[in-house]
């Protein structure tokens, strides 16, 4: 990591894998064509209901797509498409003393966004929760020489393995000062979310992508196998998810989408989330 995100911008890498596929539906980015996306078959994503279609970057930038930054949370600043592509989430740069972290990614880069996030102190280390959100993660631990982390058990989901891609194991990885992975093993098996003890509050935040996702009613979260097919997650799952992040005090939780953010008291919301979930669906009507 680096000592200060506060340096002059530095030139960046190019991007270059402008024309390798990228899915229309999922926006993961692949290393050479294919007929099908493996995510999008998976019964946790879906096919378009026109068949698999595919896209590229030089496809995305031509169509006017670009970069948006808007800022999220103190510290933090949302990086997404506008049009957005895929399934639509932003990513988050946590802006830390000790390096950037870029946490979860988007399904588009081109060198102007990555020229305005370097004016921003760059990127030391990118995390990503689950492969619905791997977008071209390659492609931006290379523009930015940053360390791509994934779970060990998620591994078999990557489109374009690098050397970039570092790849963890176990319950729980410290990436930089204060930020911790954990694997919370929801809607994957390596579904990971990062907690960030030293946010610019002092009262630490949650990074769940939708391993944990912040609903509309944004005092709540909800746990889910499959989204888009409203396949509820496994009891079992959630309370193994529960003991690992117990430990972890945080108020906020920010989820996948702009906007999706608990701003207080983000603990106590994940244990009533869970509770009212496991209360629903444990009751057989006795």
């Amino acid at each position: 990591m680096s000592s200060s995100n506060m340096s002059s911008p530095k030139p960046v890498a190019p991007v270059t894998g402008l024309q390798l596929p990228v899915c229309a539906t999922c926006g993961v980015q692949y290393d050479a064509p294919r007929a099908d996306c493996p995510v999008c078959l998976d019964e946790r994503q879906y096919v378009a209901w026109a068949g698999q279609q595919w896209t590229s970057l030089a496809e995305l930038r031509a169509s006017g797509r670009g970069g948006r930054l808007r800022e999220e949370g103190p510290g933090v600043i949302g990086v997404g498409v506008d049009p957005s592509v895929a399934v639509g989430q932003r990513a988050l740069l946590i802006r830390s003393p000790s390096g950037n972290v870029l946490w979860d990614c988007v399904g588009y880069l081109d060198d102007d966004l990555a020229a305005e996030i370097e004016k921003l102190g760059g990127i030391s280390a990118i995390a990503v929760s689950h492969p619905h959100f791997y977008g071209v993660m390659t492609e931006w631990g290379r523009v930015f020489g940053a360390p791509v982390y994934i779970h060990e058990a998620d591994r078999d989901w990557v489109g374009r393995p690098d050397p970039t891609i570092e790849y963890w194991a176990g319950d729980t990885h410290p990436i930089a000062p204060g930020m911790t992975l954990i694997n919370a093993g929801t809607h994957f098996a390596g579904g990971t979310v990062l907690h960030w003890a030293d946010d610019p509050e002092g009262r630490g935040a949650l990074f769940s992508g939708d391993i944990f996702m912040v609903v509309m009613d944004r005092r709540w979260v909800s746990f889910m196998y499959s989204i888009p097919n409203f396949i509820p997650e496994r009891p079992s799952t959630i309370r193994r998810a529960l003991e690992l992040v117990e430990p972890f005090d945080f108020a906020r939780i920010y989820g996948a989408f702009w906007g999706r953010v608990v701003t207080a008291d983000g603990a106590a919301a994940l244990r009533r989330s869970a509770d009212r979930y496991l209360r629903f669906a444990l009751d057989d009507g006795a």
